[in-house]
Protein backbone atom coordinates (compact mmCIF):
# COMPACT_ATOMS: atom_id res chain seq x y z
CA UNK A 1 0.00 0.00 0.00
CA UNK A 2 1.38 3.33 -1.11
CA UNK A 3 0.47 5.39 1.97
CA UNK A 4 1.02 2.83 4.69
CA UNK A 5 1.70 4.56 8.00
CA UNK A 6 0.86 8.03 6.70
CA UNK A 7 -1.62 10.42 8.31
CA UNK A 8 -3.65 12.81 6.16
CA UNK A 9 -6.19 15.59 6.52
CA UNK A 10 -8.66 16.06 3.67
CA UNK A 11 -10.94 19.09 3.79
CA UNK A 12 -14.28 19.18 2.04
CA UNK A 13 -14.28 15.41 2.43
CA UNK A 14 -17.98 14.80 2.98
CA UNK A 15 -18.64 14.63 -0.76
CA UNK A 16 -17.22 14.99 -4.25
CA UNK A 17 -13.48 15.15 -4.82
CA UNK A 18 -12.68 15.23 -1.11
CA UNK A 19 -14.64 12.11 -0.31
CA UNK A 20 -12.98 10.22 -3.15
CA UNK A 21 -9.53 11.34 -1.97
CA UNK A 22 -10.22 10.27 1.61
CA UNK A 23 -11.49 6.89 0.46
CA UNK A 24 -8.53 6.29 -1.83
CA UNK A 25 -6.01 7.30 0.84
CA UNK A 26 -7.51 4.86 3.35
CA UNK A 27 -7.50 2.13 0.71
CA UNK A 28 -3.76 2.76 0.33
CA UNK A 29 -3.08 2.46 4.06
CA UNK A 30 -3.39 6.03 5.34
CA UNK A 31 -5.28 7.21 8.38
CA UNK A 32 -7.42 10.21 7.53
CA UNK A 33 -9.10 13.16 9.18
CA UNK A 34 -12.33 13.65 7.23
CA UNK A 35 -13.00 17.38 7.60
CA UNK A 36 -16.04 19.27 6.37
CA UNK A 37 -18.47 22.02 7.37
CA UNK A 38 -21.10 19.31 7.00
CA UNK A 39 -20.37 17.45 10.20
CA UNK A 40 -23.00 14.78 9.62
CA UNK A 41 -21.70 14.13 6.13
CA UNK A 42 -18.13 13.90 7.37
CA UNK A 43 -19.20 11.45 10.06
CA UNK A 44 -20.97 9.28 7.50
CA UNK A 45 -17.85 9.11 5.34
CA UNK A 46 -15.57 8.41 8.32
CA UNK A 47 -17.89 5.70 9.64
CA UNK A 48 -17.75 4.00 6.26
CA UNK A 49 -13.95 4.01 6.40
CA UNK A 50 -13.73 2.39 9.82
CA UNK A 51 -10.99 2.88 12.39
CA UNK A 52 -8.66 4.48 9.86
CA UNK A 53 -10.72 7.68 9.73
CA UNK A 54 -12.30 10.19 12.08
CA UNK A 55 -14.60 13.08 11.26
CA UNK A 56 -14.05 16.71 12.22
CA UNK A 57 -16.58 19.44 11.59
CA UNK A 58 -14.53 22.35 10.31
CA UNK A 59 -15.08 25.68 8.61
CA UNK A 60 -11.75 26.10 6.83
CA UNK A 61 -12.12 29.89 6.88
CA UNK A 62 -12.02 29.98 10.70
CA UNK A 63 -8.66 29.79 12.47
CA UNK A 64 -10.03 28.06 15.56
CA UNK A 65 -11.67 25.34 13.45
CA UNK A 66 -8.52 24.75 11.42
CA UNK A 67 -6.41 24.51 14.55
CA UNK A 68 -8.90 22.01 16.01
CA UNK A 69 -8.65 19.98 12.81
CA UNK A 70 -4.86 19.87 13.00
CA UNK A 71 -4.95 18.88 16.68
CA UNK A 72 -7.29 16.04 15.83
CA UNK A 73 -4.63 14.50 13.58
CA UNK A 74 -2.03 14.50 16.33
CA UNK A 75 -4.40 13.42 19.08
CA UNK A 76 -5.97 10.58 17.08
CA UNK A 77 -3.06 9.41 14.94
CA UNK A 78 0.11 10.92 16.42
CA UNK A 79 1.08 13.40 13.72
CA UNK A 80 0.49 14.50 10.15
CA UNK A 81 2.15 13.77 6.81
CA UNK A 82 -0.33 14.93 4.15
CA UNK A 83 -2.56 18.01 4.01
CA UNK A 84 -5.13 18.16 1.21
CA UNK A 85 -6.74 21.59 0.90
CA UNK A 86 -9.78 20.50 -1.10
CA UNK A 87 -12.65 22.51 0.39
CA UNK A 88 -13.86 25.17 -2.02
CA UNK A 89 -16.81 27.24 -3.06
CA UNK A 90 -17.88 29.40 -5.97
CA UNK A 91 -20.40 31.94 -7.10
CA UNK A 92 -22.99 31.14 -9.73
CA UNK A 93 -21.84 31.63 -13.32
CA UNK A 94 -23.00 35.21 -13.89
CA UNK A 95 -21.74 38.67 -14.87
CA UNK A 96 -18.91 39.80 -12.61
CA UNK A 97 -20.80 42.95 -11.56
CA UNK A 98 -23.64 40.83 -10.14
CA UNK A 99 -21.56 39.05 -7.47
CA UNK A 100 -22.11 40.78 -4.13
CA UNK A 101 -19.37 41.60 -1.64
CA UNK A 102 -20.39 38.98 0.92
CA UNK A 103 -20.19 36.23 -1.69
CA UNK A 104 -16.84 37.50 -2.93
CA UNK A 105 -15.47 37.53 0.62
CA UNK A 106 -16.68 33.98 1.27
CA UNK A 107 -15.06 32.67 -1.92
CA UNK A 108 -11.68 34.09 -0.97
CA UNK A 109 -12.02 32.99 2.64
CA UNK A 110 -12.78 29.37 1.70
CA UNK A 111 -10.56 29.06 -1.38
CA UNK A 112 -7.55 31.18 -0.36
CA UNK A 113 -7.49 32.12 3.34
CA UNK A 114 -8.02 28.46 4.20
CA UNK A 115 -4.62 27.62 2.72
CA UNK A 116 -2.97 30.32 4.82
CA UNK A 117 -4.67 29.02 7.97
CA UNK A 118 -3.93 25.36 7.31
CA UNK A 119 -0.29 26.13 6.53
CA UNK A 120 0.12 27.91 9.87
CA UNK A 121 -1.48 24.95 11.63
CA UNK A 122 0.17 21.97 9.93
CA UNK A 123 3.72 22.99 9.04
CA UNK A 124 4.94 22.83 12.67
CA UNK A 125 3.40 19.35 12.95
CA UNK A 126 5.03 18.20 9.72
CA UNK A 127 8.36 19.57 10.94
CA UNK A 128 8.24 17.07 13.79
CA UNK A 129 7.90 14.25 11.23
CA UNK A 130 10.82 15.53 9.18
CA UNK A 131 8.66 16.75 6.30
CA UNK A 132 5.39 16.14 4.52
CA UNK A 133 3.30 17.09 1.54
CA UNK A 134 0.61 19.69 0.94
CA UNK A 135 -1.81 19.30 -1.95
CA UNK A 136 -3.99 22.25 -2.95
CA UNK A 137 -7.01 21.62 -5.15
CA UNK A 138 -6.95 24.54 -7.58
CA UNK A 139 -8.70 24.50 -10.97
CA UNK A 140 -8.26 24.91 -14.69
CA UNK A 141 -10.20 28.12 -13.98
CA UNK A 142 -6.93 29.58 -12.73
CA UNK A 143 -5.20 28.75 -16.03
CA UNK A 144 -7.86 29.03 -18.69
CA UNK A 145 -10.78 30.95 -17.15
CA UNK A 146 -14.34 30.72 -18.40
CA UNK A 147 -16.47 33.90 -18.62
CA UNK A 148 -19.01 34.33 -15.84
CA UNK A 149 -16.77 32.96 -13.08
CA UNK A 150 -14.32 35.85 -12.83
CA UNK A 151 -13.98 36.10 -9.05
CA UNK A 152 -13.83 32.33 -8.61
CA UNK A 153 -11.25 32.14 -11.39
CA UNK A 154 -9.13 34.71 -9.57
CA UNK A 155 -9.25 32.73 -6.34
CA UNK A 156 -7.97 29.61 -8.08
CA UNK A 157 -5.25 31.55 -9.89
CA UNK A 158 -4.15 32.68 -6.44
CA UNK A 159 -4.05 29.07 -5.24
CA UNK A 160 -1.73 28.14 -8.10
CA UNK A 161 0.63 31.03 -7.34
CA UNK A 162 0.58 30.23 -3.62
CA UNK A 163 1.40 26.61 -4.38
CA UNK A 164 4.53 27.51 -6.32
CA UNK A 165 5.74 30.04 -3.76
CA UNK A 166 5.04 27.71 -0.85
CA UNK A 167 6.91 24.92 -2.62
CA UNK A 168 10.08 26.99 -2.83
CA UNK A 169 9.87 28.34 0.70
CA UNK A 170 9.01 25.05 2.37
CA UNK A 171 11.45 22.89 0.41
CA UNK A 172 14.23 23.27 3.04
CA UNK A 173 11.79 21.76 5.56
CA UNK A 174 11.29 18.76 3.24
CA UNK A 175 7.66 19.73 2.72
CA UNK A 176 6.48 19.37 -0.86
CA UNK A 177 3.62 21.53 -2.13
CA UNK A 178 1.69 20.78 -5.30
CA UNK A 179 -1.68 21.64 -6.80
CA UNK A 180 -4.24 19.77 -8.86
CA UNK A 181 -6.20 21.64 -11.53
CA UNK A 182 -9.43 19.74 -12.24
CA UNK A 183 -11.61 20.70 -15.14
CA UNK A 184 -15.30 21.19 -14.37
CA UNK A 185 -16.41 18.08 -12.55
CA UNK A 186 -19.36 15.92 -11.64
CA UNK A 187 -19.77 17.37 -8.15
CA UNK A 188 -22.34 19.32 -6.16
CA UNK A 189 -21.03 22.63 -7.53
CA UNK A 190 -21.66 21.73 -11.16
CA UNK A 191 -24.86 23.72 -11.65
CA UNK A 192 -23.22 26.82 -10.15
CA UNK A 193 -20.26 26.50 -12.50
CA UNK A 194 -22.59 26.06 -15.44
CA UNK A 195 -24.98 28.82 -14.40
CA UNK A 196 -27.87 26.75 -15.71
CA UNK A 197 -29.70 23.50 -15.09
CA UNK A 198 -27.65 20.32 -15.48
CA UNK A 199 -29.48 18.91 -18.49
CA UNK A 200 -27.83 16.71 -21.13
CA UNK A 201 -28.07 19.59 -23.61
CA UNK A 202 -26.48 22.13 -21.27
CA UNK A 203 -23.78 19.74 -20.12
CA UNK A 204 -22.89 19.01 -23.73
CA UNK A 205 -21.91 22.67 -24.23
CA UNK A 206 -19.18 22.34 -21.63
CA UNK A 207 -18.11 18.82 -22.53
CA UNK A 208 -17.51 20.07 -26.06
CA UNK A 209 -14.60 22.18 -24.73
CA UNK A 210 -12.83 19.13 -23.25
CA UNK A 211 -10.89 17.10 -25.83
CA UNK A 212 -11.35 13.76 -24.05
CA UNK A 213 -15.08 14.32 -24.13
CA UNK A 214 -16.26 14.23 -20.51
CA UNK A 215 -16.22 16.13 -17.25
CA UNK A 216 -13.80 15.24 -14.47
CA UNK A 217 -14.93 12.66 -11.92
CA UNK A 218 -13.99 12.28 -8.26
CA UNK A 219 -11.83 9.22 -8.89
CA UNK A 220 -9.76 11.19 -11.44
CA UNK A 221 -8.81 13.72 -8.78
CA UNK A 222 -8.29 11.05 -6.12
CA UNK A 223 -5.82 9.22 -8.38
CA UNK A 224 -3.87 12.43 -8.96
CA UNK A 225 -3.83 13.24 -5.25
CA UNK A 226 -2.54 9.76 -4.46
CA UNK A 227 0.33 10.20 -6.92
CA UNK A 228 1.32 13.55 -5.42
CA UNK A 229 1.10 12.16 -1.88
CA UNK A 230 3.00 8.91 -2.35
CA UNK A 231 6.79 8.45 -2.06
CA UNK A 232 7.14 7.85 -5.81
CA UNK A 233 6.59 11.59 -6.38
CA UNK A 234 9.23 12.58 -3.82
CA UNK A 235 11.09 14.84 -6.28
CA UNK A 236 7.99 16.69 -7.48
CA UNK A 237 7.12 20.03 -5.91
CA UNK A 238 5.66 23.31 -7.15
CA UNK A 239 3.62 21.58 -9.86
CA UNK A 240 0.03 22.44 -10.79
CA UNK A 241 -1.11 19.18 -12.36
CA UNK A 242 -3.91 19.60 -14.88
CA UNK A 243 -6.46 16.80 -14.64
CA UNK A 244 -8.61 18.16 -17.38
CA UNK A 245 -8.96 15.85 -20.36
CA UNK A 246 -6.94 18.30 -22.44
CA UNK A 247 -8.99 21.42 -21.65
CA UNK A 248 -5.89 23.59 -21.12
CA UNK A 249 -3.97 22.45 -24.22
Amino acid sequence: MKLQGKVAIVTGAASGFGRAIAERFVLEGARVIVADTNGAGAAEVADGLGEAAIAVQCDVALKADVEKMARAATEAFGGLDIMVNNAGTTHKNQPLLDVDEAEFDRIYAVNVKSIYLSTLAVVPIMDKRGGGTIINIASTAGVRPRPGLTWYNGSKGTVITLTKSMAVELAPRKIRVNAINPVMGETGLLTQFMGMADTPENRAKFVATIPLGRLSRPHDIANAALFLAEPDSAFITGVALEVDGGRCV
